[in-house]
């Protein structure tokens, strides 16, 4: 099998130091779609987006995290883990748990831990739990779990873990938002980091199953933060505490994501879909609306 689930557990924590510069936090701030004018007859950038791209007024949207020191340890290191020998092709990645413990710097050095926190079989397809700590001098600065899904590597009889999910909302969106996605929108991410062939090479992504490339599951993960940070949390990005999703879809650039939220007191729920139309069965999907869904169970806990 080539996941051994019990040597990937009781494999030694690999731990390196990672910096990241205030240009890296632009190029991901960029990445996700900053500096947008949502007045399309405008041509000078919006102001309030300037506290993403301007280096004098520069705030770190907490996503970054994921990407910080090219994003290492991440998805990729934890396929190279021991006791893990997986297909890339066969890998997605099935969701992500952001904890910020405080305020990311603009600049920085910080040593990153990570290790399969978990090993879960979903009988035709394994998922592994990549975690990251990551601290400085000053003590802990965020958590960040990964969940690796694999397919076809389940059904040797482990756990399958938690199957909780949230209770989907019962009431209309308080906010409803549009992004579009840039044609080269993944092409510019993945110099965050994240050179997976998925995102750029059409032969790859075709024997991925996928007609094209697809658009990085963290790149709609940030941009989705990000509206819901200037939308309902006043553009605050220190107010954020954790972020959490489950990847339920794929998105294509040029494609246009439809964000709804529902505000709570210290919490905003979100789902996230793309803005078109598919046929009646592959709709669905928590707050979808008719969208074809890509972000679920999504949580975003603030101050």
């Amino acid at each position: 099998m080539p996941i051994d689930a019990a040597m990937a557990l009781a494999a030694e924590p690999r731990t390196g130091e990672i910096s990241w510069t205030a240009r890296d936090v632009q190029l991901y701030h960029l990445g996700i779609g900053a500096g947008a004018n949502p007045d399309k007859d405008s041509p000078a950038t919006d102001p309030d987006e300037l506290r993403y791209t301007l280096e004098s007024r520069l705030h770190v949207l907490p996503s970054f995290a994921t990407v910080a020191g090219a994003g290492s340890p991440g998805v990729i290191s934890g396929l190279s883990m021991p006791g893990v020998d997986v297909d890339l092709a066969k890998v997605l990645h099935g969701g992500q748990t952001l904890r910020i413990h405080r305020p990311l710097p603009a600049e920085g050095t910080a040593t990153a831990t990570g290790r399969i926190a978990a090993v879960y079989d979903k009988g035709k397809a394994a998922v592994l739990v990549m975690r990251t700590e990551v601290t400085d001098a000053a003590g802990p600065l965020w958590t960040n779990d990964a969940q690796i899904f694999v397919r076809g590597e389940g059904g040797w009889g482990g756990d399958r873990g938690p199957s909780t999910r949230p209770d989907p909302p019962t009431k209309d969106p308080d906010r409803i938002v549009e992004r579009p996605i840039r044609p080269d929108q993944a092409l510019l991410y993945r110099l965050c980091g994240d050179y997976n062939p998925l995102h750029a090479d059409p032969e790859f992504a075709k024997l991925a199953g996928f007609d094209r490339p697809i658009l990085h599951g963290l790149c709609t993960y940030g941009i989705t933060l990000k509206a819901v940070v200037d939308t309902l949390l006043g553009g605050d990005v220190t107010r954020v505490r954790a972020y959490t999703t489950r990847f339920a879809g794929v998105v294509f650039p040029g494609e246009t994501l439809r964000i709804r939220m529902w505000r709570g007191p210290d919490r905003v729920r979100v789902a996230v879909g793309v803005a078109r139309e598919v046929p009646p069965l592959e709709r669905g999907g928590e707050g979808a609306g008719g969208d074809a869904p890509v972000l679920a169970d999504t949580v975003v806990e603030h101050s």
